[in-house]
């Protein structure tokens, strides 16, 4: 890796970070809600009525109950890991196809 692409990466990661922190500390005293929320709520407003889901969610129902949040980041994690994993595998093959296309040219 050159020193150039090292720049580069540390420039690119440090406006990563900033562009997580900055929105905590710009906006003082916001609530940062999630999708969700806002879409029931603003079906409320439209429809004039409470929003009454379609379905439960089936581990909710095979548990009888909400599931607890320790167990709804679990499952978000090991979502994020299976994507992250597919996605570095596929990278990975692209990097080695192009190293195998160079190096039988």
């Amino acid at each position: 890796m050159t020193k150039k692409n090292k720049l580069i990466m540390a420039v690119l990661l440090l406006l990563v970070c900033l562009i997580a922190v900055i929105p905590l500390f710009a906006v003082k005293g916001a609530e940062f809600g999630g999708s969700d929320d806002a879409g029931s709520q603003m079906i409320s407003e439209i429809r004039g009525t409470e929003y009454e889901p379609w379905f439960t969610p089936v581990l909710e129902t095979m548990i009888g109950g909400e599931l607890p949040g320790e167990v709804e980041s679990l499952i978000f994690c090991l979502q994020t890991g299976i994507g992250v994993g597919v996605l570095a595998f596929f990278m990975g093959r692209f990097v080695e196809r192009k190293k195998w296309q160079e190096k039988q040219s």
